[in-house]
């Protein structure tokens, strides 16, 4: 996480400082900056300008300073919780500590819990889930290491639990731990396991874009998707590109669902492969001939692909090993040059 932070005083730079210290002991990489006219090496850059740069370069912004400062500066640049960097406010002589802006996806509420305990400080966390110790969908999200969607349904969620009133759980994966308080286990119709109505609002934990057992649903999506990918050298980004949004069409699935893209050793330097995998941020692997043949199971061979890698069929075999005993989703299916397959790793989910 790399966390930048600025002060605006000559106590403030020596809260600053310490703040840093304790930062980078912790593993976080830290820029440190200074605006003051009576501080060395202060940035000569106006504070919006740096502001803005920060928004799109760093995970976490913590101003040590007047919370107005902070406030002011934010404000051109705020987009949404998704997209938004942690911000904080740490008052100069590092008293207070308060998570101002993404609280929960951009780890705002951590990131000042952290930070308070380097400095001695008290941390100042609003969130209502929070502080009456409530289930939050958007955390819960992310420490599973998934996508949410519907923000509008998060929050009537997370309303409904505050309230004491119950929301929905459906999941397509099983999962560790106890459902907290306020969630109710539901089949694919949105009906209580137990028995009674179907309920009006809830989460679905699912790579599919029908998972929806509620009229309001959250969906949440684990990036446990995987496509395996043979191509003839050469071929081009936008080729691979609309085969493989093809698989995610024909299976539907959501794009957050694909976490990875996987072929065999003598496509790791393929311009188009590699192209495709920094576009859509999701890691491309690559396995030996040796690997790819010790995967058991049975495979949509071709001859002419054996002849070229030594193996029978490379998008199935890529795609399984990817999925380190997942199962596939969608064969062999070939198109312009492209062979694709889709496995499912096997996922878990947990409340702990």
């Amino acid at each position: 996480m790399k966390i930048s932070v600025i002060c605006f005083s000559l106590t403030g730079e020596q809260t600053a400082k310490r703040l840093a210290q304790g930062l980078k002991k912790n593993g976080r990489e830290v820029l440190l900056a200074k605006k003051s006219r009576y501080l060395e090496d202060s940035i000569r850059e106006d504070l919006k300008t740096w502001t803005g740069r920060q928004f799109l370069e760093a995970d976490g912004i913590i101003f040590v300073g007047a919370c107005g400062i902070a406030v002011r500066s934010i404000a051109p640049f705020i987009q949404g919780k998704k997209t938004d960097p942690a911000v904080l406010s740490a008052d100069e002589c590092g008293r207070f500590v308060i998570s101002l802006l993404s609280g929960h996806l951009g780890g705002a509420n951590e990131l000042a819990e952290e930070a308070a305990g380097i400095l001695g400080a008290i941390p100042v966390v609003t969130t209502a889930t929070d502080l009456h110790e409530r289930f939050a969908v958007d955390v819960f999200a992310k420490k599973n290491r998934c996508a949410i969607l519907h923000m509008q349904a998060a929050k009537e969620v997370s309303a409904a639990v505050l309230a004491g009133k119950p929301a929905g759980f459906y999941s397509d994966y099983p999962w560790e731990g106890t459902l907290p308080k306020g969630l109710v286990p539901c089949d694919a119709l949105g009906k209580p396991c137990t028995g009674g109505e179907s309920l009006e609002l809830g989460i679905a934990v699912s790579i599919y874009k029908d998972r929806k057992p509620f009229p309001s649903t959250v969906s949440v999506v684990p990036s446990a998707a995987v496509i395996g990918m043979g191509c003839k050298k050469g071929t081009s980004k936008d080729d691979l590109k609309q085969a493989a949004e093809g698989c995610r069409e024909r299976l539907g699935i959501y794009p957050q669902a694909l976490g990875g893209i996987a072929s065999i050793s003598l496509k790791k330097e393929e311009p188009g492969l590699l192209a495709l995998s920094e576009e859509w941020g999701i890691p491309f692997s690559t396995f030996t001939e040796q690997e790819l043949l010790a995967v058991p199971g049975n495979f949509t061979g071709s001859e002419f692909v054996k002849h070229i890698t030594g193996v029978d069929n490379v998008c199935e075999r890529s795609a399984l090993l990817l999925a380190k005993g997942g199962r596939l989703i969608e064969k062999k299916v070939c198109g312009s040059g492209v062979t694709t397959a889709v496995a499912e790793k096997k996922w878990r989910i947990s409340f702990e």
